[in-house]
This record gives C-alpha cells, sequence and structure tokens, in this order.
C-alpha cells in the first residue's frame, strides 16, 4: 500500500509540474526574449554612438570619396616569399 502511495504522488508532481510548465513556459519565454532584444537594442546602440562619433571626427561632403591608404610593406619580407625554392616538374599519366 505505501508503494503505491509513493507512485501515485509520484505521478501527482510529475504530472503537476507538466501542466504547470506549460502555463508558465510563455510567459518565462517571452521574459527571455525581452531580456535578449534589451540586450542586443544596447549594444546596437552602443555601435551607433561611436559611428557617429566617427563620422563626426572625419566630416566628408556628399559624393566624396575617401580612400584610406594601406601601410607600406617592408621589401625584406617580400624577398623572402619571393625565393625559388626548387625546379617545378610536369608528370604526366600513363594509361
Amino acid at each position: 500500500m505505501d508503494v503505491l502511495i509513493v507512485l501515485l504522488t509520484i505521478l501527482l508532481i510529475y504530472f503537476g509540474l507538466k501542466v504547470l510548465g506549460r502555463v508558465l513556459a510563455p510567459f518565462l519565454l517571452k521574459y527571455i526574449s525581452k531580456k535578449m532584444e534589451k540586450k542586443f537594442r544596447e549594444g546596437f546602440g552602443q555601435y551607433q554612438q561611436q559611428a557617429t562619433y566617427k563620422n563626426e571626427q572625419y566630416q566628408t561632403k556628399e559624393g566624396e570619396t575617401v580612400i584610406d591608404k594601406k601601410p607600406t610593406r617592408n621589401k625584406k619580407n617580400t624577398s623572402k616569399s619571393s625565393k625559388k625554392v626548387g625546379e617545378y616538374i610536369d608528370f604526366e599519366e600513363l594509361d
């Protein structure tokens, strides 16, 4: 008899949590989504502030083109990559 009461209690708790989960899940998901939306908006706001700061720093007129130049490379680095390593041999397949 005690085993039956324990099994019924476990089943009652299981189904109770299942029903409670179905009722509370939409509210929980809505809360989480609003929290994430707020976090994304704050992050996007910081990005916009940085972008407006950069635009204020580099004021350009409409239609004007700005080209940022690449830094020059040392010739020492390029000579190492253009060294000949060996001879190229072309192999042909025989049938």
